[in-house]
């Protein structure tokens, strides 16, 4: 009778067993279970411990039965394991699955600043006239920013420049014309350039004043260069730029480093010439200085000035920014606004 009751206790160990091992889901239970059952105080030890007060004629059968019950148990527990293990990564790998048939994730693209984008456009033309491209420091010496181009200490001119000094005859270029100074210096005519680059001067920030801004100029000289050459260049340059319709007019000016000089303005782009406030009702916008080079400058350089002739011009890149994409405030330029730069 004994043994019979030992074999049932075991077959029943063995459902229960059986039963919890098929409703567990993870690892924690798993361990519980294993404790529970197959632990050093455990129910199958238990049975153990117990075998050895069956007589001596049962304990054979009733260990073999235990140990295949126990042997069955671990064998039900690693597959369960595993079974628990390989659901687990393969949860993981789905959560970490990128869907092929899905659109790719769209990375936001930088674009390229509207005033580069006119600078671009500005180099493109000129060096396709046969210009070339030079740079120069931004920190300058009085000598290259105002002197070599005819302003000296006490030349009114040099009011009209707001300067920043960084010391004592050194200073922040007020606009790019000392490259034309320091390419003169090294190179003989022939020479066409152009020197694009930022400025800086004492200017309050409003709408259309800053004190940093971008500036090109140009230099021409040749022997036999005229103020028909400067026209007939700088009327290209405005035709390319804003189309071919666009009107364009040459207004006698002032500049110390230039002689005659002159005013470039072209058709108003707002209303056509009809007048509006952009023009203050004139039909007309000024967009560049220019003139033939004063050969006192030349003299500075030591070109011939019986040989040698040559114009220059000078124009704000945010002025022409301004007008190409019509734009009224400059402060929008440097804000950098995601909303506003987005749509160039």
């Amino acid at each position: 009778m004994q043994e019979i009751e030992m074999a049932d206790r075991i077959e029943e160990l063995r459902k229960l067993f059986r039963q919890e091992i098929a409703r567990i889901t993870t690892p924690e239970e798993l361990e519980k279970l294993r404790i529970k059952y197959l632990g050093r105080k455990g129910l199958l030890i238990e049975i153990f411990k117990t075998i050895s007060s069956l007589p001596a004629e049962q304990r054979p059968k009733a260990g073999e039965l235990a140990n295949r019950v126990r042997n069955d148990a671990f064998s039900e527990w690693n597959k369960k394991k595993k079974e628990i293990e390989l659901k687990k990564e393969e949860v993981k790998e789905e959560k970490e699955a990128i869907d092929i048939t899905l659109p790719g994730k769209k990375f936001s693209l930088g674009k390229k600043h509207p005033i580069t984008l006119i600078l671009d456009e500005i180099k493109n033309i000129f060096v396709s006239l046969g210009f070339c491209i030079v740079d120069g420091p931004e920190v300058e010496t009085e000598y290259y920013n105002f002197e070599a181009l005819n302003m000296d200490l006490h030349h009114p001119a040099r009011d009209m420049w707001s300067t920043l000094y960084i010391k004592e005859g050194v200073l922040l270029r007020t606009h790019t014309s000392p490259v034309q100074i320091r390419v003169m210096e090294k190179q003989s005519p022939p020479l066409a350039i152009i020197a694009p680059g930022k400025c800086y001067r004492r200017d309050a920030v409003d709408a259309s004043h800053s004190p940093m801004f971008h500036q090109v100029e140009g230099l021409l000289v040749d022997e036999g260069v005229s103020f028909a050459h400067l026209k007939g260049v700088l009327t290209h340059f405005c035709h390319r730029m804003f189309g071919a319709e666009t009107k364009v007019r040459f207004r006698p000016s002032f500049f110390p480093f230039t002689e005659p000089s002159v005013e470039v303005d072209i058709q108003c782009v707002i209303c056509a010439g009809k007048g509006c406030s952009v023009c203050k009702q004139s039909g007309w916008l000024e967009i560049l200085g220019a003139g033939m080079v004063n050969p006192r400058v030349f003299e500075f350089v030591k070109y011939d000035t019986k040989k040698y002739t040559g114009f220059a011009f000078g124009m704000g890149v945010e002025r022409i920014a301004m007008l190409r994409y019509g734009i009224d405030d400059m402060r929008l330029f440097f804000e950098n606004d995601r909303r506003f730069l987005k749509q160039f």
